[in-house]
C-alpha cells in the first residue's frame, strides 16, 4: 500500500503557509506531569489567529487556488476549517462558503462570519453539511474542499510533525486526536519518516469512534449517530483514501470516555493555563485513562483547537472531578 502524502511537499508547504500559523509553541509542561505521571510536552496550536491548526491547511489550499485564477471555493465544517478556509480566502480574494450544522458550536459559527465567508446551516450533522456543501459545488462549478480527503489538509497539518522532528525529539510517543484523519495522518505521515522510534497513537471520544473501528478492522466502518462534546471529531463515515493513509503511520489508535475529556480540559486549564475545546483534551484523557501505559515516559499531546462555547465549557469544567494520581 502507497501513502498519498509526499514529504517534500509537506516540506514545501511551510512556504506558502502565512509564518503566523507556523512554529507554534511546544514546551514541557511540568505541571501537568505531576497530574499525569509523565513528561508531558505541550504543541499549542491555538496560538494563531483562528485557534486551530487547521489554517496549515487551508493557506495550502487557497495558494494554489489564487494561483490558477479561482474565485470560489465551498467547504463543510464542523466548524474550525470553516474559519480557517474564511481567513485563508479572504487573504487571496476567494468567496468562500461554509456550510455547518445549526447545532455547531455558536462561537465557531460567529467566527466564520466574522472572517468573511457566506454561512449556510443545515439541520443536520457535520456529514448532512458534507453532502449540502458537495451539492453546492456541482450546482455553482467551483471548488470543493473536503478535509482529510483533499490531500492539502492532510500536508499543511504535517507541517506540525516537521516542527516536532526539528526540536531533536526527546519524546516517545505523540497523542493525536482523530476525527477525519487530516492530522493523524499528516503528523504521524512525518514521524514515521523521519522519527519512526516516535509512537504515534489516535485519539478518539468513545461516542464518535468510526475511525478508530475502521483503524483496529483494517476496513471502513460507519456508525449512525455520534454522542460526544467533541464536535470537531465527530464524523460517521471515515473516507477509505484516508483510512489506508492512517493504517501505514499509526501505531495504535483508543477511545476515551466523556468524563476524561471533560476531566483532560479540566487539567489543561489548572496546570497549563489553557482554555481548549474537548477535541484538544484527548490526548491528555488518553493518559488518564491509561497511566501505566504512559509511566516513565515522555508524550507530547497536540493541543489541537481553542474555540469553545463558554457557556458550554463553564458548565463542563465546572463540575469536573479533579483527577488524582
Amino acid at each position: 500500500m502507497k501513502t498519498r502524502l509526499d514529504t517534500t511537499r509537506i516540506q514545501a508547504a511551510r512556504q506558502v503557509i502565512d509564518p503566523v500559523f507556523l512554529d507554534t509553541p511546544l514546551y514541557r509542561c511540568e505541571a501537568l506531569e505531576t497530574e499525569l505521571g509523565c513528561a508531558v510536552s505541550v504543541k499549542l496550536e491555538t496560538a494563531n489567529p483562528i485557534r486551530s491548526f487547521k489554517a496549515r491547511g487551508t493557506e495550502v489550499i487557497a495558494s494554489l487556488l489564487a494561483g490558477d485564477g479561482s474565485r470560489a471555493v465551498v467547504c463543510a465544517s464542523a466548524g474550525n476549517l470553516g474559519q480557517a478556509l474564511a481567513w485563508s480566502g479572504r487573504s487571496r480574494g476567494l468567496d468562500v462558503t461554509v456550510v455547518a450544522s445549526r447545532f455547531a458550536p455558536a462561537t465557531k459559527l460567529d467566527r466564520i462570519r466574522a472572517f468573511g465567508a457566506r454561512l449556510e446551516l443545515v439541520d443536520g450533522d457535520f456529514d448532512l453539511a458534507r453532502q449540502r456543501a458537495a451539492a453546492i459545488a456541482r450546482y455553482d462549478g467551483i471548488r470543493l474542499v473536503e478535509d482529510s480527503l483533499d490531500i492539502e489538509t492532510c500536508e499543511g497539518a504535517a507541517t506540525i510533525g516537521l516542527e516536532l522532528v526539528d526540536t531533536v525529539p526527546s519524546f516517545d510517543a505523540v497523542l493525536i486526536a482523530l476525527g477525519g484523519g487530516a492530522m493523524a495522518t499528516g503528523i504521524g505521515h512525518v514521524l514515521k519518516a523521519l522519527a519512526p522510534g516516535v509512537e504515534v497513537i489516535c485519539v478518539q471520544p468513545l461516542g464518535a469512534p468510526a475511525m478508530t473501528h475502521s483503524w483496529h478492522r483494517r476496513s471502513v466502518v460507519t456508525t449512525d449517530s455520534t454522542d460526544t462534546i467533541a464536535d470537531g471529531v465527530a464524523g460517521r463515515f471515515p473516507i477509505p483514501a484516508v483510512l489506508d493513509d492512517l493504517l501505514l503511520v499509526a501505531d495504535d489508535a483508543v477511545l476515551v470516555r466523556e468524563a476524561s475529556i471533560i476531566a483532560g480540559m479540566r487539567l489543561l486549564l489548572d496546570h497549563a493555563g489553557l482554555v481548549v475545546e474537548p477535541s484538544a483534551a484527548l490526548g491528555v484523557a488518553a493518559v488518564l485513562e491509561d497511566r501505566d501505559r504512559f509511566a516513565g515516559r515522555h508524550v507530547v499531546t497536540i493541543v489541537c483547537g481553542g474555540n469553545v462555547d463558554m457557556d458550554a465549557y463553564h458548565r463542563w469544567v465546572g463540575t469536573a472531578p479533579i483527577p488524582r494520581s
